[in-house]
């Protein structure tokens, strides 16, 4: 383990390791609780610096820094860093997290490492991202409650009451917005790996599988849960990416479950 990462249960016997990348301003916690519901697997949150006990390290505002950081102190390929490896993974990343989880996928195979099973990019259209009209990091407090508000579908009423905590979370909520409004990515060949898209039902998600499939050379799929961009956080939407995961993450080893080459509909919950 490195400071990069962190998990509720240690499962050396699961077959995979799903690593969580989070949205903007998220905490890997909201992540790992998942395991309690995947018993087959070991979750992990990636952790990025500038919150919780990482909160005194500076965050990272560009894309190819962190990503960087990240592939150079995280050894995905052997996870307990006990010098055996071997056990396959998984990436699933969210909104701004999708887009740090296939770079850092992208970047593995610059090195020549593993790659990950399978990269489930969630409530995130593809890269190149459209423009940004106006960049909202450098907002006011007040302003970028606002814009985080209408970006998320979420209130922000938390941190509009307690001081403290907001300054801690507008300082983390900035960074990553820095980081993605500059995010420019690289062209480079498609990877090798099937893409799994999820997205809420209030969401723009229309274009979004054929964004995703231009990025792999193997199978992608779209499925669609009624929600909004945290459609995970309860309810149906939360059962149906459970129930995703479940049948997308490999619990032993051997061949990733397979994924129709076009939009499917998924079990029931979802719609595509």
């Amino acid at each position: 383990m490195t400071r990069w990462t962190v998990r509720r249960h240690r499962r050396p016997d699961a077959g995979t390791v799903l690593y969580c990348f989070p949205h903007a301003g998220g905490l890997p916690g909201e992540y790992v609780r998942w395991s309690d519901e995947l018993p087959g697997t070991e979750v992990r949150g990636v952790h990025l610096p500038g919150r919780t006990t990482r909160r005194a390290e500076p965050p990272y505002t560009r894309m190819d820094a962190l990503v960087d950081a990240l592939v150079s102190a995280v050894d995905f390929e052997d996870p307990d860093g006990t010098g055996a490896g071997g056990r396959p993974f998984v990436f699933f990343g969210h909104s701004l997290g999708a887009l740090v989880a296939f770079e850092v996928a992208r970047e593995l195979r610059a090195r020549g490492r593993a790659l990950p099973r399978r990269l489930i990019v969630s409530s995130c259209p593809a890269p190149p991202l459209p423009p940004v009209a106006r960049p909202v990091h450098g907002l006011s407090d007040d302003e970028l409650l606002d814009a985080i508000e209408r970006g998320t579908g979420e209130p922000m009423a938390h941190l509009r009451e307690d001081a403290d905590l907001r300054e801690h979370a507008l300082a983390s909520f900035r960074a990553d917005y820095a980081l993605l409004e500059r995010y420019a990515p690289v062209a480079a060949e498609p990877l090798d790996r099937p893409i799994t898209v999820l997205a809420g039902s209030e969401e723009p998600w229309s274009s979004w599988h054929d964004g995703w499939a231009a990025h792999t050379s193997a199978a992608t799929e779209l499925r669609v849960a009624a929600g909004g961009h945290f459609y995970f956080r309860g309810g149906q939407g939360r059962d149906d990416l459970l129930r995703a995961l479940r049948d997308r993450v490999p619990t032993r080893s051997g061949p990733t479950p397979s994924v129709p080459t076009a939009t499917t509909r998924g079990d029931r919950g979802w719609t595509a």
